[in-house]
């Protein structure tokens, strides 16, 4: 896709082209009928009866001029103002302003060659040069009134061409980046729980090797989809967060507890795709491991105003000073800025009782029929 838009006119099809060119045609109708009725009451105010001639010719004239107007249309999407060439296009602007004023003045003194009046009286050279005088100054700022609107419609054309550009490169960019993201978290995810799995199975632990290797395809199902959406319901999320919890459970057996706290009016708010997993992931890490006895991980989700609150805290050791975020937390950064720019935040924090809370902040949004 180029994004090469420079100081070239906007083409138009052909049917919106009519429709330009008849509407800067019909704009002259109005001045028209203003000019029959500007020549209908100056002869009632003169005392005398109004000549169709004389009302035919100040419709005509203006008529006339509405039909010249794709001159300067044409000649402005054809030769738009440019820095590196503005004397060649001048000089076909003036050009056409000429024309146009020769065009005008023709048909003006045409038009009254047919009325028999006013401007085809007396010697007709004498008449069309007199009348082409006149008519200059006017033809000169029509033309480049015309002019100035097609400048105007293409500037405005090409400003919203690049922001409709700019509309589809941001969103390109961002499932680009999303979809480097999730490839990014599924290995971690998948080498993980192979991890698990091998442990249970130098344990010769086969019954809980087994289940979790039957939640693992689920899980992975999901995980590894190609048509993966880069947003889900809070629903979808939470299922998938408790089939990962499944996992954890056989891996740690009595030693993980999970209570949830979800609003249902949150459930149907849109969240980023594998969300909480690496939230998750990150309190069983520091939390559940270093402690000898069981522990509890706390998953809420509530609606504060027009925010969505996601929150998963556990009751182990907490942070230290030299806690450093790994690959889960830092790509769930990286989606969230992508998806919400600054309009979103992810807090990690040691609870003043023990333990490590991390809490999200995002806009609620509601999936749409």
């Amino acid at each position: 896709m180029s994004n090469d838009f420079g100081d070239r006119a906007i083409p138009l099809d052909s049917t919106k082209e009519r429709r330009i060119l008849l509407l800067i045609s019909a704009g002259c109708v109005v001045p028209a009928m203003l000019a029959v009725l500007q020549e209908f009451l100056q002869a009632k105010l003169g005392g005398r009866a109004a000549r169709w001639q004389d009302l035919a010719f100040a419709a005509g004239d203006w008529l006339v001029l509405g039909a010249l107007t794709p001159i300067p249309y044409y000649l402005g999407t054809r030769f738009p103002l440019r820095r590196k060439h503005w004397m060649r296009e001048l000089g076909a602007h003036l050009a056409g302003a000429i024309g146009l004023c020769i065009g005008w003045a023709s048909f003006g003194i045409l038009l009254g060659l047919l009325l028999h009046r006013y401007p085809a009286v007396g010697p007709l050279a004498h008449a069309y040069l007199s009348w082409t005088l006149i008519t200059i100054p006017f033809s000169f700022l029509m033309y480049f009134a015309v002019l100035g609107c097609v400048y105007a419609f293409s500037y405005f054309a090409r400003a919203q061409e690049r922001e409709a550009y700019a509309a589809r490169l941001t969103a390109q960019l961002a499932e680009a980046r999303l979809g480097a993201l999730r490839m990014q978290l599924n290995p971690h995810f998948l080498f993980n729980s192979l991890n698990a799995l091998a442990v249970l199975m130098r344990e010769q632990n086969i019954p809980d090797a087994l289940r979790m290797l039957e939640l693992l395809a689920d899980v992975l199902r999901q995980v590894l989809t190609a048509d993966q959406r880069p947003q889900v319901l809070l629903a979808e999320e939470l299922k998938f967060l408790e089939q990962y919890f499944a996992i954890e459970q056989i891996r740690f057996s009595d030693r993980l507890r999970v209570h949830w706290s979800i609003d249902d009016r949150a459930r149907v708010a849109m969240v980023p795709s594998f969300l909480l997993q690496p939230l998750a992931e990150n309190a069983i890490k520091h939390g559940i491991t270093k402690r000898a006895n069981a522990g509890r991980i706390d998953i809420s989700a509530r609606l504060v105003e027009d925010r969505l609150e996601l929150s998963v805290r556990d009751d182990g050791v907490g942070i230290g000073s030299r806690y450093a975020e790994g690959v889960g937390l830092s790509n769930t950064r990286e989606r969230l800025r992508t998806l919400y720019g600054e309009d979103a935040a992810l807090t990690i924090k040691a609870n003043a009782e023990g333990g490590t809370e991390a809490v999200l902040s995002i806009p609620f949004r509601a999936k749409t029929p």
